[in-house]
């Protein structure tokens, strides 16, 4: 009974290799200019047993992204047992902290969420559910103003995130501060200035590294 679980494993982590390779690599070239040829050659395996893992390189690019969208998703998940500002501000500090570390892959993700259908549609889910989870961390009623703002601040973070990497003149902690103070501006200007204190009422980031890496 040993056997089978032992081989199980290696096709897990075959699988994992293969999903790690491909996040690298979509994220240094567009789709268009990867082939499965060229993966499977990146991977040091036959084309063939590519294939038998991932049927089509649509089948593995949307199963890389799936993959760094849990890793977020996890990464973020607040903490219950926080007051809901508080949790707000670690979960958004744990998001920076994931852009800090795969800057390249989240630039890539962001140009080609136009041209590629699967990246829309994936970039479009978290943010539904990444809405709803900040709704509901809030207590808000869900008013259309409350869910315009909610919805809306996930845009603009994602332009000032890229400012961030190209300028690098924001720490992290002050990138942190700047989008909670836009939050709550959003949501003032929709009637609900209650859901999220002023700075002076709320902790830091959950740990000392949140700061950037010193800049070059």
């Amino acid at each position: 009974m040993a056997e089978p679980a032992y081989t199980r494993m290696q096709v897990d982590d075959r699988r994992r290799q293969l999903l790690e390779l491909g996040a690298q690599l979509f994220a240094r070239h567009s789709y268009a200019e990867l082939s499965m040829a060229r993966i499977a050659r990146e991977a040091g395996i036959s084309k063939a047993l590519l294939y038998h893992y991932f049927p089509s390189k649509q089948e593995l690019f949307v199963a890389t992204l799936q993959a760094a969208a849990e890793d977020v998703r996890a990464r973020t998940e607040p903490d219950p047992a926080l007051p809901p500002a508080v949790a707000l501000a670690n979960s958004l500090d744990a998001f920076l902290e994931w852009v800090e570390q795969n800057d390249l892959a989240y630039r890539k993700l962001l140009e080609s969420a136009g041209s590629v259908p699967e990246v829309g549609a994936l970039i479009e889910e978290v943010r539904d559910r990444t809405s709803a989870r900040i709704l509901e961390g809030l207590g808000a009623g869900v008013t259309p103003q409350v869910r315009a703002a909610t919805r809306a601040w996930l845009w603009f973070i994602d332009g000032a995130i890229l400012d961030w990497l190209e300028h690098r003149d924001l720490d992290r902690a002050e990138l942190g501060a700047l989008l909670l103070g836009s939050l709550a501006g959003a949501l003032s200007a929709a009637g609900a200035a209650e859901l999220l204190p002023p700075p002076s009422a709320r902790q830091g980031p959950r740990s000392p590294s949140s700061r950037s890496a010193p800049r070059p």
